[in-house]
């Protein structure tokens, strides 16, 4: 598998996994304590999850959650990009991936120093994200599966067969960007996303099916409903049910874990290190 990257000139090792910490620049995402609004907010938030070990920060200023309040271009872009400019400008070494699946926002905050497009639509939402994150030649876009809209996903649940269809979905759009020059792609199979519950244990279970994709995995399941309903918890209490995915997700291949609580991931990922070393 091909588990190296380049972050726009810094090259990155994805065989030993990784972190993603989440920093969102929204009033409305579904975990309340990943909000970040202020400068200091977003500074204090940014060194707590760089010290604790996180390769990247992936912000996001449009909720994806399902029934989020749509925002227009023009204010995801004044949330992201300040962020983007106050967080580099006190950790210049900081490797930003930008959530968004709008080229625009994508444009401006790579053009920023951002290294990373994080896509949740695949490029289903905007025709010019492939074009655009490729024309940069050296900025990895990861590419998650989705259908429909943020407002229809949870409607388009129905699968003949979950994994093939995924995979089936995955590699068409792999064809897609290839034919753009798109260097470095990591697949994330999008837990949560024109998924229900069952579905989303189905894929977790099956990650390893992905791998004949060649491609680094990214796996994004921290807090989510898939957890906290299936406990009949809160989101707020979800931290254990996210620990133990975790821990699945890396036994079965994970390259990159995209979370909310840092310290408690890169810990998981020594103790499993520990256990293959053996």
């Amino acid at each position: 598998m091909t588990t190296l990257i380049n972050c726009r000139g810094k090259l990155i090792d994805l065989a030993q996994p990784r972190v993603m910490g989440i920093l969102n620049i929204t009033p409305d995402s579904f975990f309340e304590r990943s909000r970040v609004h202020t400068e200091t907010e977003i500074l204090n938030q940014a060194e707590k999850m760089l010290s604790a070990g996180a390769t990247f920060l992936d912000l996001g200023g449009h909720s994806t959650r399902p029934g989020a309040t749509p925002v227009s271009e023009e204010e995801e872009i004044k949330r992201v990009l300040p962020a983007t400019e106050i967080i580099l400008k006190h950790f210049p070494e900081a490797l930003i991936s930008i959530d968004t699946f709008r080229s625009n926002v994508a444009k401006a905050c790579v053009e920023a120093g951002a290294v990373i497009v994080n896509d949740v639509s695949g490029g289903l939402l905007d025709d010019k994200m492939y074009k655009t994150v490729a024309s940069f030649g050296d900025v990895p876009y990861i590419l998650m599966h989705m259908r429909g809209t943020i407002e229809t996903m949870t409607q388009l649940t129905q699968y003949d067969n979950l994994v093939l269809e995924v995979l089936d979905e995955l590699q068409q759009k792999v064809a897609q960007l290839r034919t753009f020059n798109q260097r470095d792609i990591i697949l994330d199979l999008g837990f949560g996303f024109a998924k229900n519950l069952d579905q989303n244990y189905e894929l977790l279970n099956h990650l390893p099916d992905f791998e004949v994709m060649n491609l680094p995995m990214l796996v994004g399941v921290s807090r989510k409903s898939m957890i906290w309903r299936k406990l009949d918890i809160l989101a707020s209490e979800a931290l254990n049910g996210t620990t133990a995915l975790n821990a699945v997700a890396l036994m079965k291949g994970a390259n990159i874990l995209r979370v909310h609580d840092v310290k408690e991931a890169i810990e998981t990922i020594s103790l499993i290190k520990a256990v293959n070393a053996r």
